[in-house]
């Protein structure tokens, strides 16, 4: 997402623990503006808080060292060894809209983020009940935004994510991660990487995306890939590979943008310290755009896993 959003998006934003967690609950993606890459024909961080989930216990040489497999019963929240919630619109942390003039209002309810019994996470955007009020009025929405913020970090590693995004124009679901130093530097001088994000009027098209001091909002450093279906067709494995000094998206395991210095000079490259991850699930904003009446609600953003895998040492 890109500025201190809900994500900055496309966008805009900041956040944080105490003065963290109200910056971090603040900032967000943010898309910007980049050329698809066509799809293949073929197509010192600290230890974690709990033990890995069942997963895979290697990739490609490294170990799983933290991960969520949401096997809880069904109704059940995210488990709170792993996950908080942002709350709100951003007006508390004088980002209304969570600085993309976003319109859900965040909330903590299992109407908005709980396990389906099923394995998976379901993030779920909702028309809101009346005797809600958001920064623009009456809240037209309610969803859920979800961060490791305070719970866990790293630095370096794969970072991945099986997801099922949702279909409708004005949804904007994503996958990312904030510099955990942002509570003290801002965003964007924190960096955010953008792992996943996709707008619901561009069906076919991942958004992968850094924002950093110099390179922030609609011009954060990234790419895109169209894919030939509409993503949200299917689960996809969203992933980065995140070295010091270079990182590397790909989308079921094909390479669509790679990033390093070099790439943001003579700006600042912000990647090499702890970042927390981030899941939500937006409607509308900067990024998002106008929701269109035939876009049904609920509708869901459903997570099968997140993994994170270390090289030893």
């Amino acid at each position: 997402m890109t500025e201190p959003r809900r994500h900055p998006g496309s966008g805009v934003m900041p956040r944080g623990i105490a003065a963290v967690a109200a910056i971090a609950m603040l900032i967000g993606c943010g898309g910007s503006a980049m050329s698809p890459v066509p799809v293949p024909s073929s197509s010192a961080s600290p230890e974690p808080s709990a033990s890995p989930s069942a997963g895979p216990s290697s990739v490609d040489g490294m170990t799983l060292v933290w991960g969520d497999e949401f096997d809880e019963p069904a109704g059940s929240l995210p488990n709170p060894e792993h996950w908080r919630h942002a709350l709100g619109d951003g007006t508390k942390e004088s980002i209304a809209g969570w600085g993309n003039n976003e319109l859900e209002l965040y909330t903590n309810k299992p109407e908005n983020a709980a396990t389906d019994g099923e394995g998976n996470l379901v993030i779920t955007a909702r028309v809101a009940e009346p005797g809600l009020d958001c920064y623009y009025g009456p809240c037209k929405y309610t969803s859920a935004r979800l961060l490791t913020d305070g719970l866990y970090e790293l630095t370096y590693g794969r970072v991945e994510a099986r997801i099922k995004v949702p279909s409708g124009v004005g949804l904007w679901p994503a996958f990312w991660m904030l510099g955990t130093n942002i509570g003290t530097v801002g965003w964007p001088n924190s960096g955010e990487i953008d792992i996943m994000e996709n707008v619901g009027r561009q069906p076919e098209r991942l958004y992968g995306t850094l924002h950093g001091p110099g390179y922030s909002g609609s011009n954060g450093y990234g790419k895109t890939i169209d894919l030939p279906a509409p993503i949200a067709d299917d689960f996809h494995v969203f992933a980065v590979d995140w070295q010091e000094d270079r990182i590397v998206w790909t989308v079921d395991g094909t390479v669509y943008n790679t990033a390093t210095p070099a790439d943001v000079a003579p700006n600042d490259w912000a990647y090499n310290h702890p970042f927390y991850l981030l899941l939500n699930l937006a409607v509308g904003g900067n990024f998002g755009g106008a929701v269109s009446a035939e876009t049904a609600f609920p509708a869901s953003m459903v997570v099968d896993y997140v993994r994170v895998y270390q090289a030893p040492g």
